[in-house]
């Protein structure tokens, strides 16, 4: 049948892709999840079988719960900001005026530097002793004495909010631009016509067509920023008094720092289960999306 013969050649030229996903995702997975059900050692000892040990004492951990927390915050305040600075961004740069085309070039900037690169660029920033930052604002008269930004409790998640929104954004206002961008003239200017102000054009012509590829930018930085790690370990290694350990952070501390394997593996499972409970409710909201376009 010709039917049966191309299935059966698709899965044949799918066979490479599958035995290499299988190596280097299928078995790290089946061996994480194998760990977290004993009390191994990083290095040592293999362990012993405990069951849902693990997972009963990190859930009832207040150390857990305190990431946990910091972590939803992170996430939805970064990721806030994010689309709103990425809207408001990609409306401006979709207005015609001299420059836009080096603009829009600009924008792609702070996404495409390493995090690294920005992490270290931004803990300079934050320095207390040098940081531009605290110059510019004991300049101005903002400050009487420069702050330890990355070193105050209280301040340290702030920073990191924005040194992250700085480098994602454009991200967010790139998918804007380009919907925009499928967004037909002549409904525009007819709404113009028509009498309809600026924030009515917007919201009853401009939006319909932003909604999915910002559900879109929503589930990709949302899911990221739930997972974040690199920005934070560079910036400030998850303190001062853990008041930035998020739920990742967490992970490397409980397997690499204390050489828990077994009970990072429960970790890294449980932050793995609520990104793709995560992915899976973004992943209907975008199906309706598209079903009711």
């Amino acid at each position: 049948m010709p039917g049966t013969w191309m299935t059966t050649r698709a899965w044949l030229l799918m066979l490479p892709l599958l035995v290499v996903m299988t190596a280097v995702i299928g078995w790290p997975l089946f061996d994480t999840v194998r760990l977290s059900f004993t009390d191994a050692k990083l290095v040592g000892t293999e362990g012993t079988f405990v069951g849902f040990a693990n997972y009963a004492k990190l859930i009832g951990n207040a150390g857990f719960q305190r990431a946990l927390v910091t972590t939803t915050f992170f996430a939805v305040i970064s990721v806030a900001v994010e689309m709103v600075l990425g809207v408001l961004t990609a409306l401006l740069l979709n207005q015609p005026f001299h420059g836009r085309t080096v603009l829009r070039a600009l924008l792609i900037l702070p996404w495409a530097l390493p995090t690294v690169v920005n992490a270290t660029l931004w803990r300079l920033i934050y320095n207390p002793e040098y940081g531009a930052l605290n110059a510019a604002l004991t300049q101005i008269g903002l400050l009487d004495a420069y702050r330890s930004w990355l070193g105050e409790p209280g301040l340290a998640l702030a920073a990191l909010i924005v040194a992250d929104c700085w480098k994602n954004f454009p991200l967010v206002a790139l998918i804007a631009l380009a919907a925009l961008q499928a967004v037909p003239r002549d409904i525009t200017a007819a709404a113009l016509v028509d009498g309809a102000g600026a924030f009515n054009r917007f919201r009853h012509v401009t939006l319909p067509y932003l909604v999915g590829p910002l559900l879109v930018a929503l589930v990709l930085r949302t899911i990221e920023a739930f997972k974040v790690f690199d920005i934070i370990w560079i910036m400030t290694r998850g303190g001062p008094a853990n008041s930035t350990r998020t739920l990742s952070i967490l992970v490397y501390q409980e397997a690499f720092s204390f050489q828990r394997a077994g009970s990072g593996a429960s970790l890294a499972l449980i932050v793995t289960l609520i990104v793709t409970l995560l992915a899976i409710v973004y992943g209907t909201l975008v199906r309706k999306t598209a079903g009711a376009a």
